[in-house]
């Protein structure tokens, strides 16, 4: 019988240190002397790599036991049309004197009481007729003398002794400003009923994993870190699973932030759907989401100068008027921010006073501003998801620049509690009730590490949450992105 080539013999020790044919390990493994120098703490190559605290800067956290949260918003308190209707056939060109009547089309005709989806403008009121036609100047005051409210037309008599009417067709604005009545003559007809606007949304269950065998729990292998928030200390083969709580507790800021609802025939729907129509069409309406639709967007990238600001103030202007406000940016419109206030300082072109005013040669230049007063307060804070390469940063399509966030909180009509109460502009309702939360569950299973609960030969932690984000008044945020 032959003797096997493998396995073969061993290697030939030199007498000198000399690398010869005979003693050349090719493979290097630990047993050897030539161990490395090793390095027991975890390098932080990537400093804190969580990207939350958005939520919990803004906003709250509080209990819900529906699957469906709904809030009511208040309309506007004044009445204001900006697209009335009028043709040939209400009016001639001319002069009018008092008593000849407009009869303008307004939006909202075809039904008989006011206030109930019809118009709402009534006899008596006095009113503000404007021309909308570009460079026009032309306006008129006058009281209303008759209403059709199945045809959505009003009757007026001006004010004015002389009244240029405006060209036919053409568009005009009307708003209420009072009311004016005869002596001895009976009171308003009909009434108006609050304009109020129901919002709603549901909450989406967030869940992850971490698993480790029995196995590889025997084999004790310790690592020092620092955590993410700021501990530090030695974990075993939880590492992963720290990193796993971390990821998991990101996802449930960025899914409130990032969120949306599959539309009906999208591929998410029928997902999600069920036969018993016990579960609605999945996803549901977050942050950006909500802005896009009934907020205010800034499109064309980062407004750079005063004028850009402006235009953003004048709409607030339009909306709730909320006096301070928070801009969570990115790095790059921080600093264009940050030049667009400092080319308003005199000195600020050579650099010398930018940022703090006093600055010397002794002490560290500041090139940066918290905020500025401008018609409204405005602070600026960078918003590091915006920033991170893993999540926002860098992205070209859907490329979202920063956010305006009102501060402060508002009053809803909270449908649960059956009566107002003030909550913060955002915040997030989880499933909760006396013998069930589901804020933030966490449980182990299995049949190592302690778990006694199936066959299966590892650890597995689970992790567990379904809320969804409230934003109240989404028409005072601003969302500014690329255009």
């Amino acid at each position: 019988m032959a003797v096997n080539a493998t396995p073969g013999f061993n290697l030939i020790p030199s007498a000198e240190r000399v690398a010869l044919a005979s003693n050349y390990i090719t493979d290097f493994d630990f047993m050897n002397q030539y161990l490395p120098d090793t390095y027991e703490k975890e390098f932080e190559r990537y400093g804190n790599r969580s990207i939350s605290s958005f939520l919990r800067m803004v906003g709250a956290e509080m209990p819900s036991n529906s699957d469906m949260i709904k809030w009511a918003e208040q309309g506007r308190l004044h009445i204001k049309y900006t697209n009335v209707t009028l043709d040939a056939t209400n009016a001639t060109t001319g002069v009018l004197t008092v008593g000849d009547d407009l009869t303008p089309t307004i939006p909202g005709g075809g039904t008989t009481t006011a206030g109930q989806g019809g118009i709402a403008v009534r006899k008596g009121q006095t009113i503000m007729i404007s021309d909308n036609t570009a460079g026009s100047n032309l306006s008129n005051k006058a009281v209303v003398t008759d209403v059709d409210y199945a045809l959505g037309t009003i009757n007026v008599s001006f004010y004015e002794a002389l009244s240029v009417v405006p060209a036919t067709p053409s568009t005009l604005t009307v708003w209420i400003y009072g009311s004016e009545f005869k002596k001895g003559t009976a009171g308003m007809e009909n009434s108006l009923e609050s304009d109020d606007f129901i919002f709603e949304n549901k909450p989406i269950i967030i869940k992850d994993k971490y698993e480790v065998s029995g196995s590889d729990m025997a084999q004790i292998g310790w690592i020092e870190i620092t955590s993410e928030d700021g501990a530090n200390g030695y974990l075993w083969y939880l590492k992963s699973e720290h990193d796993t709580r971390l990821r998991f507790e990101d996802y449930l800021e960025t899914a409130m932030v990032e969120a949306v609802p599959a539309a009906s025939t999208s591929g998410a729907a029928v997902h999600f759907g069920n036969a018993a129509g016990t579960d609605s069409q999945g996803g549901s309406q977050g942050v950006f989401y909500v802005v896009g639709e009934r907020g205010n967007v800034y499109g064309g990238g980062n407004p750079v100068a005063l004028a850009d600001f402006d235009s953003i103030i004048q709409r607030l202007d339009k909306q709730g008027s909320i006096e301070e406000n928070v801009l969570f940016l990115n790095r790059q419109f921080s600093f264009d921010m940050d030049d667009m206030l400092a080319a308003q300082n005199s000195y600020g072109a050579g650099g010398t006073s930018y940022g703090l005013f006093d600055n010397d040669e002794d002490m560290a230049l500041n090139l940066g501003f918290t905020g500025f007063r401008r018609g409204y307060d405005f602070y600026k804070s960078d918003w590091k998801y915006l920033n991170d390469a893993t999540m926002r940063g860098g992205l070209v399509g859907g490329a979202i620049n920063g956010l305006l966030v009102p501060a402060g909180s508002t009053t809803v009509y909270d449908q649960i509690l059956g009566k107002n109460a003030k909550r913060p502009f955002l915040h997030v309702r989880y499933r909760a009730s006396e013998t069930e939360d589901r804020r933030y569950k966490t449980w182990i299973t299995g049949s190592a590490g302690g778990a006694r609960t199936s066959s299966l030969d590892a650890m597995e932690v689970n992790f567990l949450s379904e809320r969804c984000v409230c934003t109240l008044g989404a028409n005072n945020f601003f969302l500014f992105q690329n255009a």
